[in-house]
């Protein structure tokens, strides 16, 4: 895999010449022209080039070389350091997490691609193919990337919401068992993740629209309102999802309770019925001379028949009664 993916000037919206990373610095010195760099997974001596060509900060570069960092914003000088969960969903209908850092400055952007990530390469290329869009700077291309990752995150809910669809009806229209307790609890966990990945995309957004950044022109500042609005919408279907399987976990483990005390029931309705038989048997069982009606000749059926009798009474209530 390419660490250095692409490392392109623009001027007015277009193309002008692909840099050689080595080259950058005589590129930043034209006027009116930005440098559009892409790399993956880069080396430390990647990042250490690009950081003496764009004078990156070193905190920034330690970090844009250490994934696993949380979404953030940090401002290094003019130079905004952005830090961007991603999402995207596998073919076992799991979720694969990500990350992309983003340097940018007064004329150039810079994007670092860790672990599971869509190619960006589509993104540029819609973004070539509006120029006057385009031409607004890397502003605008910080603002199609962002985009396109949050967009990421709708067949992400979509997922999620169908999951919860799934154990709902298992839930309630199956039997419970123990093993849909384990699949809310992975789905909590997915939730979580999915929840710590959006929730600072707000804050991010928020400072993009309302502070004065020397990278970020003033007339791209609705469109990182329309990156807010969505982020604002994932956000609200991931807490509604979570509270709703907050809720499908409280009602899984009432309905295994009311299974148990079902179960519970039956046996004792059971037991009940088997303590009549039990206990008749038990006084006739001992061994007194004189018994009532041990000597009259239909004792033997009589008392068979009121044991038969007083198990089907029992048995006829219980059942009426739902108990067995």
């Amino acid at each position: 895999m390419k660490e250095i993916v692409n490392c392109v000037a623009y001027a007015q919206g277009r193309r002008t010449a692909d840099v050689e990373l080595s080259r950058v610095h005589e590129a930043l010195k034209e006027d009116n022209q930005f440098v559009w760099i892409g790399l993956h997974e880069p080396s430390e001596a990647v990042l250490k080039q690009a950081q003496l060509e764009f004078g990156l900060h070193d905190l920034a570069i330690e970090d844009a070389h250490m994934p696993h960092q949380r979404s953030k914003i940090e401002l290094y000088g003019n130079t905004l350091f952005v830090v961007l969960r991603t999402a995207q969903i596998n073919a076992a209908h799991r979720i694969d997490f990500g990350e992309t850092h983003f340097f940018v400055g007064d004329n150039f952007i810079v994007t670092v691609r860790h672990g599971s990530s869509v190619s960006y390469a589509d993104v540029r290329t819609r973004c070539e193919k509006n120029p006057h869009l385009l031409s607004k700077g890397q502003g605008f291309a910080l603002y199609a990337l962002m985009d396109f990752i949050v967009d990421k995150y709708f067949p992400v809910t979509e997922e999620l919401e169908r999951k919860l669809d799934v154990l709902e009806d298992k839930i309630f229209k199956e039997k419970p068992d123990r093993i849909t307790t384990e699949q809310i609890y992975m789905l909590k966990r997915e939730i979580l993740e999915v929840k710590r990945a959006v929730s600072p995309l707000i804050d991010i957004c928020n400072r993009l629209m309302r502070f004065e950044l020397a990278s970020i022109s003033e007339e791209m500042k609705p469109y990182f309102r329309d990156i807010y609005d969505n982020v604002v919408r994932i956000n609200e279907v991931v807490d509604n999802t979570r509270e709703l399987l907050n809720a499908a976990l409280e009602a899984n483990f009432s309905m295994l309770s009311i299974a148990q005390n079902d179960v519970s029931r039956r046996f004792a309705g059971w037991a009940a019925i088997i303590a009549v038989p039990t206990l008749i048997t038990g006084f006739y069982g001992m061994n007194f001379k004189h018994m009532p009606e041990s000597e009259w000749q239909f004792g033997f059926y009589a008392v068979l028949g009121l044991t038969i009798g007083s198990c089907v009474m029992i048995y006829y209530f219980f059942k009426k009664s739902k108990w067995l």
